[in-house]
């Protein structure tokens, strides 16, 4: 049976970790005021079982549930890709392009992308560590200059630009004007990143998805947003895998 029903999210549930020796991961217990019912999801990147459930329900008779899914929990994780994380010698897309990981003691600390590689030296246990670094630095640097270029177009300002690593969103804008992205979109191919720049930068005019919105929406970014947002698609599930311990 599948294990999720319909449910309504609070913003502010009731949280409680719970481990039990027949599942695989611990369960992440979520009472919810305006739940009705429980549902049952894996959380890839913080590896936990998330179960939420109305506040009514006892955490034992939520734990018992999600046993009763473990079938459905371990057919989940057979059928998941395994995680990328920055590790000597891994495969990583940095915009669009694979590239690999590596290390050298002999190489500078900081790393150095060319010719296909990403390089660096320092302690090779905190090599992971200083690539991920490196990405968001790069993510940072270069999303501002998408938007700087997007904004003069729209002829608005963002307030501020900042990346993030948030779990379901890839951009967001505030209604004071600040953009905030995620660092893996300069993993991306730059058609995709632009995409979301052009669609957070409309935000600052139409804090919306209305037809206005989606008309300025196209206009920035100049081309195909049907075909942007099948390709964010396509790439989101191993975006959200990089740099992910397995």
């Amino acid at each position: 049976m599948p294990a999720s029903s319909s449910i309504i999210w609070s913003s502010v549930p009731s949280r409680r970790l719970e481990t039990h020796p027949d599942l695989p991961l611990p369960v992440l217990l979520c009472a919810i005021r305006t739940a009705r019912r429980m549902r049952l999801r894996v959380d890839e990147r913080d590896r936990v079982l998330k179960l939420t459930h109305p506040r009514g329900v006892r955490p034992a008779a939520a734990l018992a549930w999600a046993l009763s899914q473990k079938a459905w929990v371990e057919e989940q994780l057979d059928r998941k890709p395994p995680a990328e994380p920055f590790v000597p010698s891994a495969t990583i897309p940095i915009e669009g392009v694979e590239t690999a990981l590596h290390w050298a003691s002999n190489l500078p600390r900081t790393p150095v992308l060319a010719d296909g590689r990403l390089s660096c030296g320092g302690p090779e246990s905190g090599f992971g560590r200083r690539v991920a670094l490196f990405l968001k630095r790069r993510a940072l640097a270069t999303l501002s200059a998408d938007t700087a270029e997007i904004t003069s177009t729209a002829g608005v300002r963002a307030t501020s630009i900042s990346v993030g690593d948030a779990r379901s969103r890839w951009g967001s804008c505030s209604s004071s004007g600040a953009l905030r992205y995620s660092w893996r979109l300069i993993l991306a191919p730059p058609e995709v990143r632009r995409f979301v720049v052009a669609h957070e930068v409309a935000h600052l005019t139409h804090l919306n998805h209305g037809r206005e919105f989606k008309a300025l929406e196209r206009s920035l970014f100049g081309a195909d947003t049907r075909r942007a947002e099948a390709l964010l698609r396509q790439w989101s599930p191993r975006l959200r895998r990089i740099g992910l311990i397995g």
